[in-house]
């Protein structure tokens, strides 16, 4: 599978703008994007396809465990299965947030005219995640992984974020979740030493979510100026709060028992590994500027991004 990136990418776009462009220009935009490139994975992947047992699940480099002493005292084939178990776990992390996702767009239109663009735009990104949400779902049971979730307590607090998350930190969440998984999945898809399935999730959700991306900035830059300074430091707070709930749970500890290591230790290991506490942080580079450029990362908040290693 190829693909070409759509010209809504925003990974890269410079954090500053005089003035967010009018959302239904943008929406239309966007759905005519998404109307001449969009996927189905169910059609659009072989799923029947064979797993190369000497692939990796993602970059090495992107292990969490990768450069660390219980890294070098794995055998070849179990830092296979390691990376596969790694993808599976951010992947099964990724549907629980586009299920999170899906609640906030849908709560955010309620009510609006669906005539209007950018009604119909959310209703395309809601149905773009159901698919991704179905694809990540298949490719752990492809591959013969667990459906690694958060943890209880995790999945409470998100469940209740998406019933009262609103305004610029609901779309900055998103931005949170995407634009990490944007850096990550880029590498992933131009990695020949990465399974072909892998391959091929990471480039469908790295083209489409381009477009969710570019309009989450956009919601964010045109509402965060509309908030008092007291409701800036409540949605600061709530932004780093949401970033330090990913980046912990990207990894479920149970990845690591499926090569015999304990848990709990190799979590603190993963968690004290600086090699892949830079990965996040040169991932979150782009989203971190954005939001300094926007006002939603600043003051004590910006404790909870240094501590969840995202700057």
């Amino acid at each position: 599978m190829t693909a070409t990136l759509p010209s809504d990418t925003v990974a890269h776009e410079s954090a500053t703008r005089k003035a967010p462009v009018d959302r239904e220009a943008l929406s239309t935009r966007l759905l005519g994007s998404a109307a001449k490139k969009s996927y189905d994975p169910v059609v659009d992947i072989d799923w029947d396809a064979p797993i190369p047992d000497h692939l990796y699940g993602l970059s090495p480099e992107w292990s969490s465990l990768y450069g660390t002493e219980l890294w070098e005292g794995l055998s070849e084939e179990q830092r296979v299965t390691l990376t596969v178990h790694e993808y599976c776990s951010i992947s099964g992390v990724g549907i629980w947030f586009e299920c999170l996702l899906m609640q906030l767009v849908l709560r955010d239109v309620y009510g609006d005219d669906p005539a209007q663009p950018h009604v119909q735009w959310a209703l395309t990104e809601i149905a773009d995640e159901c698919r991704h949400s179905v694809m990540f779902a298949r490719t752990a049971q492809t591959f013969g992984a667990p459906s690694y979730q958060p943890p209880a307590r995790i999945l409470r607090l998100g469940k209740a974020f998406a019933a009262k998350g609103d305004g610029p930190a609901a779309y900055a969440a998103i931005l949170v979740a995407e634009e990490i998984l944007d850096i990550f999945q880029r590498d992933l898809m131009k990695d020949e030493r990465v399974q072909p399935l892998t391959r091929a999730t990471s480039q469908i959700h790295v083209v489409e979510e381009a477009r969710h991306m570019r309009f989450a900035r956009e919601e964010v830059a045109r509402r965060t100026p509309e908030l008092s300074r007291w409701q800036l430091r409540k949605h600061r707070t709530i932004v780093a709060a949401v970033a330090a709930i990913v980046a912990e749970n990207l990894v479920q500890p149970g990845v690591y028992a499926s090569v015999g290591l304990d848990p709990e230790k190799a979590k603190a290991a993963a968690r004290a590994n600086e090699h892949y506490a830079a990965k996040l942080r040169d991932a979150s580079t782009g989203l971190v500027d954005f939001l300094r450029g926007v006002g939603l990362i600043g003051d004590p908040s910006e404790r909870l991004w240094k501590r969840a290693q995202l700057i």
